[in-house]
């Protein structure tokens, strides 16, 4: 059996090492917690402004990259935009968002109730991600720390 003061034994983690270890990734979730949705990419601000619109040239859901021709009233002035769409029919009134320094005679639009590539559940997910990197990391620390094990002899 070795004593403390051995050198072979490499250095013993105590508390202190795995209370830095836990504080650090403490430390990193609770920085990312308050950095907010943007840290994973998530916005949840309203990317111009919604106008009722009508379908004057609908598109068949006929292959891909189907367009509509849509015609709204924006900053006073009837406007015609493109919405990336399909299966509106003629004359159909629906909701679209008209982004922000929109100007000219081709404007491009998005339907109001389609959601750009986000998701709530990516918030909680990502950062459940963090947690467990952080516990991984920590645990790499605890094991840098503790050192190789030696087999007992009999």
């Amino acid at each position: 059996m070795r004593n403390r003061s051995d050198p072979a034994r490499g250095l013993t983690p105590g508390w202190n090492s795995l209370a830095v270890a836990a504080g650090a990734g403490l430390l990193v979730i609770f920085l990312a917690w308050f950095a907010g949705p943007g840290l994973f990419g998530i916005s949840n601000d309203a990317q111009g402004t919604t106008v009722q619109a009508e379908v004057v040239q609908p598109a068949p859901c006929t292959g891909g990259g189907a367009t509509e021709t849509v015609k709204f009233e924006f900053g006073g002035k009837p406007t015609e935009g493109s919405l990336n769409g399909c299966g509106h029919g003629k004359g159909e009134r629906l909701e679209v968002v008209v982004p922000d320094g929109a100007s000219g005679d081709a404007v491009s639009v998005h339907a109001a109730d389609a959601a750009a590539g986000a998701s709530d559940a990516r918030r909680p997910l990502g950062l459940a991600l963090l947690v467990f990197s952080c516990f991984a990391g920590g645990m790499y620390v605890f094991l840098v720390v503790r050192g190789p094990r030696r087999m007992a002899t009999a």
